[in-house]
């Protein structure tokens, strides 16, 4: 039974879940990086410290993904939309209003996981309004948000740089907005519940290869996403506006990453997995190498940026071909395990940049990513026309 026929409003759905993936990830979700600079001055925030507060929403991603992965069967998907809006919206005021260091990181913790709750949600809405020639359409261009966000967060600092907290009070508006959007323009299908025998349906081949890729590779994605700016910034002694440019660059990148098109079709699983890990360590290591030069930190941000999300995608395609008939639900595991590692990155960089210094800690995570490029699916794990249609549907399944 569905709550509104198809006319309610594709358009609208497509484009205020774009601004809700962009509000959730790029802005209270990366947000917390790309201030940096200008919070770890007003609260006196070290560089382990600020690890933590990293890791800590990283974590609250997971808890939030996984739950949000229960909840969609019952109570359903609208309840997980106004989960994920309520999330980022008391998080981003919780940020917003912050006077002390204790409710910064509990309000980054909060905000941070409404991502986990918004893909989820934003994957059912998308394929109730949409038809289904143009439903892999619009899931990219939702998931594109997560850049548009970034990009967006970047002209605000670029524009305002000690307006953080006006722009953390908007967020928490925006989410509710665009959540409200959502909500009235989608026809929501009823809840379906799942047999009592799901958990003994055979689960299929193996993930931990992958898992073990993905948790690599977010373990060494952690210090651009949450030191990168800081790096540039402080040891690079760059201008803040310029800095915050190149954020913008960054995500402007991340979304032509998102749309550039089928790398693994194109180049096979391995290599595509190989090629996308290694860009991304090779962006994280120019940083390192030269964070004082603007044309090679330009260059660093765009490669990390576009490398990172086409590499999510390979990651999207591996749960196709190793489950292609469970696709969706692998897709959640390999960005738990990435966000995992992330979280797990996020701390361990802060600690690290504390003993040995943050341009070691740098390096240090640009070798973690190379360990993953090296962490290849087997030479069996090649996309058939079969496990490539798979593929799709886990893009059409979990806009990450």
């Amino acid at each position: 039974m569905m709550k509104r026929t198809f006319q309610s409003g594709p358009t609208a759905v497509v484009a205020a879940g774009t601004g809700l993936i962009a509000i959730t990830y790029g802005v209270v979700r990366y947000g917390f990086g790309l201030q940096l600079p200008v919070l770890a001055r007003e609260f006196s925030l070290s560089s382990g410290l600020a690890g933590l507060v990293a890791a800590g929403s990283f974590a609250a991603y997971c808890v939030a993904a996984l739950a949000a992965q229960r909840l969609i069967d019952r109570p359903g998907a609208r309840a997980v939309l106004w989960l994920a809006a309520l999330l980022a919206a008391a998080g981003a005021t919780t940020v917003a209003l912050a006077t002390t260091t204790p409710a910064l990181a509990a309000g980054v913790l909060v905000a941070g996981s409404a991502a986990g709750a918004a893909s989820p949600a934003m994957v059912v809405a998308v394929a109730a309004s949409v038809r289904r020639p143009l439903a892999a359409r619009a899931q990219a261009v939702v998931n594109a948000g997560t850049g548009v966000g970034v990009a967006v967060t970047g002209v605000a600092v670029l524009a305002v740089p000690e307006a953080w907290r006006p722009a953390w009070a908007v967020a928490a508006v925006g989410a509710l907005l665009a959540a409200l959007v959502v909500d009235r323009r989608t026809a929501w299908p009823a809840p379906v519940p799942q047999p009592p025998d799901r958990a003994r349906r055979p689960r299929g081949a193996s993930l931990r290869r992958a898992c073990a890729a993905a948790a690599v590779a977010g373990l060494g994605s952690a210090a651009f996403w949450t030191f990168g700016r800081d790096l540039v910034t402080t040891t690079g002694g760059l201008p803040g506006r310029t800095t915050a440019a190149l954020w913008v660059l960054l995500g402007t990148a991340a979304v032509l990453g998102a749309l550039s098109g089928d790398a693994v079709r194109v180049l096979g699983l391995r290599r595509a997995w190989t090629l996308t890990a290694g860009l991304s360590a090779l962006g994280t290591a120019l940083l390192a190498l030269a964070p004082g030069q603007v044309a090679v930190a330009a260059l660093a941000a765009a490669l990390f940026g576009g490398a990172y999300t086409a590499l999510s995608g390979v990651l999207i395609a591996w749960a196709g071909v190793v489950r292609p008939g469970t696709a969706g639900q692998a897709t959640a595991t390999l960005f738990v395990a990435l966000t995992g590692g992330q979280a797990l990155g996020a701390a361990a960089t802060g600690l690290l940049a504390e003993r040995v210094g943050v341009l070691a800690a740098f390096w240090a995570c640009a070798a973690v990513l190379l360990v993953a490029a090296g962490i290849r699916p087997s030479a069996q794990a090649s996309p058939s026309r079969s496990s490539t249609q798979a593929s799709v549907k886990a893009r059409r399944a979990h806009a990450w």
